[in-house]
């Protein structure tokens, strides 16, 4: 059907084509455009060149929401993936399948929640005052570590990246969970035959044949950490202070609080590029090498 014509096989692309034009590439080539003027939502828009974009790199806050982004990469990558890395290589010696299936359920659930609602449910496991983890703390003798952690400025940063760290560590493990069913069992057992550790079978054959699932966990959560919003605005709002700030937190106060919407536009169109160095550096360090 689709060696007919053309013009009929793009009938079946142009519904998709529709969607992804209106709301994605009109609304980047609106913010592209945006980013050059001077704009407040509701009068006309004034075109003041390249001012924005020379703002942004004279801006020292958007350079401290730029660094607790890479800070966050160190939550949102990582961590998932060290620690998706280690327990998977343990289940992967579990003989029993249905523990292995329940226990994948188990740490795959998170991350099928959406972020925003996890933001909420462990905004009250921090409250300071009735959130469990401080009365564990209490209750075990430990008083002295119950922090007001969502409103400490220094742990506000590490106590949303530890939610991060729960939400994408269930999707690291299944990851490579389903790399290694892929691998050829004969390798491992001949590996154990010749006498090799539990480790030196992690570090010689799984570790090295887990590699396109690495990459792929490590893209997307670069990405993610890279695009952080819903988990920040939910749970501190950037605050306190600037301890949170991310940019697309400061490219949503700019815009929708401050109603500055062509440098907002600006800082969006910067933390693009950003995201796309970064993922094209990422491509390049761990690319196939044949």
């Amino acid at each position: 059907m689709l060696n007919r014509s053309r013009a009929s096989n793009a009938l079946y692309i142009l519904p998709a084509l529709l969607i992804y034009s209106v709301f994605l590439l009109f609304p980047l080539m609106a913010s592209l455009g945006i980013a050059f003027t001077d704009w407040d939502g509701s009068s006309r828009p004034m075109f003041i060149g390249l001012r924005n974009f020379v703002q942004i790199f004279l801006d020292e806050q958007f350079w401290t929401a730029v660094g607790n982004n890479l800070i966050l990469m160190l939550f949102y990558t990582l961590l998932p993936v060290s620690f998706g890395l280690a327990l998977c290589s343990f289940l992967s010696e579990l003989r029993s399948g249905k523990e292995l299936t329940v226990l994948r359920v188990l740490f795959f659930l998170p991350y099928i929640m959406p972020m925003a609602v996890l933001g909420v449910v462990w905004r009250w496991l921090y409250n300071p005052a009735f959130g469990p983890i401080n009365q564990f703390l209490r209750q075990i003798g430990l008083p002295h570590l119950a922090l007001a952690w969502l409103g400490d400025f220094t742990w506000a940063l590490p106590a949303t990246g530890m939610v991060a760290v729960w939400y994408f560590f269930g999707f690291c493990l299944i990851l490579f969970m389903s790399g290694i069913q892929r691998m050829d069992p004969s390798i491992n057992e001949a590996a154990a035959l010749d006498g090799s550790s539990h480790w030196q079978k992690f570090r010689r054959i799984t570790l090295p044949g887990l590699r396109p699932e690495i990459k792929i966990a490590l893209i997307l959560t670069v990405i993610a950490s890279l695009k952080a919003f819903d988990l920040v605005y939910v749970m501190t709002q950037g605050g306190p202070g600037t301890s949170t700030l991310v940019t697309n937190m400061y490219m949503y106060q700019q815009g929708f609080d401050l109603r500055h919407f062509g440098y907002a536009s600006a800082v969006a169109i910067v933390s693009l590029l950003i995201v796309f160095m970064i993922n094209g550096a990422l491509h390049f360090a761990i690319r196939e090498r044949k």
